[in-house]
């Protein structure tokens, strides 16, 4: 029996380590990764043939992003997420908390801003400054706004998994494939002015990023135990998982929920510790750009200040 237009029986072998990494590629996803890949070296290669350096961990953190991407889309992993809720749930949890991160530590838009040449007729538009208005539009302003992009992080929970709109979408590849770009998506556009790594139009304080990051996580936790709490399958999709698995509906729906609420801890870790570091950074950033004022200048707040004091001891004097 046919599931999901996928090609693919229900009567699935069971789930072992060598088999469930074998070779099961999605085409949209496998271009899609091999594409960014692609390009990102590219804007690296060129930043180091100009003579210009750049992070060695940021290209290693995006190439773990896409990479991650891969391995949920372009294994037999997507296969068993089709039949298995828990599978499925790894996959969502990854692209949609893990990857984004992963990626936005890269850098990317900062990549392209620099290694995109400016338009070479004056007043044309190129690539590059084609990027700069699309950073710059009231589109890109709404969509990474907090008021925009926690309801829709919990949205895509709950008015997901609970409406018929889940069952629908995983009734056809294209259905799957645009859950898993939403989710990507979702990620990205929740956790960028979150990272603050790359330009965008909302760059909150650190403490209102860190603020911004636990409004949202609560809610992953308590979608979680909802399914570990549930007394019957709550998604029609997962409800007669084949029988070669030796599986049951309800166990798998309660372990989809632990690996939910689970994730809803992990990402927030990750990202507190890269906001930290972040943190700190800037402000060493700020403390060299003041002793380099201070040197230029001859430290004159110092002497200000020394001149101030030896005026009040004149005047008690």
């Amino acid at each position: 029996m046919d599931h999901s237009g996928h090609g693919m029986t229900m009567d699935l072998p069971p789930f072992t380590l060598g088999r469930g990494f074998a070779w099961s590629t999605d085409p949209f996803f496998l271009v899609a990764c091999l594409l960014g890949l692609a390009l990102y070296g590219w804007g690296v290669v060129r930043l180091v043939r100009r003579g210009d350096a750049w992070p060695a961990g940021r290209t290693i953190a995006f190439a773990a992003g896409v990479l991650s991407i891969a391995l949920m889309m372009c294994t037999r992993l997507n296969d068993y997420g089709m039949v298995m809720f828990s599978v499925h749930m790894v996959q969502h949890m990854v692209i949609s908390m893990v990857s984004p991160i992963l990626i936005l530590l890269g850098a990317p838009v900062t990549l392209a801003l620099r290694a995109l040449s400016p338009a070479s007729v004056r007043g044309s538009k190129g690539p590059r400054e084609l990027l700069l208005m699309l950073l710059h539009s009231r589109y890109m302003r709404v969509i990474t706004h907090p008021v925009f992009t926690i309801p829709l992080f919990i949205a895509s929970l709950y008015a997901l998994y609970f409406t018929p709109l889940f069952d629908f979408l995983m009734g056809s590849k294209v259905g799957h494939v645009a859950m898993m770009v939403h989710f990507l998506a979702v990620g990205l556009v929740f956790f960028w002015p979150i990272m603050g790594v790359d330009p965008g139009p909302h760059r909150p304080g650190y403490l209102m990023r860190m603020l911004e990051l636990f409004a949202g996580m609560p809610f992953h936790a308590f979608f979680g135990i909802a399914l570990m709490m549930a007394s019957s399958p709550m998604v029609s999709t997962f409800e007669n998982p084949p029988a070669s698995l030796g599986i049951d509906a309800l166990s798998d729906q309660n372990a989809a929920g632990g690996i939910a609420w689970a994730f809803s801890e992990v990402p927030s870790v990750l990202v507190l510790i890269a906001l930290l570091f972040q943190w700190y950074a800037s402000d060493q950033r700020q403390a060299r750009r003041k002793d380099r004022a201070a040197d230029r200048d001859g430290d004159k707040e110092l002497e200000a200040y020394n001149a101030y004091l030896a005026s009040l001891q004149t005047r008690g004097s």
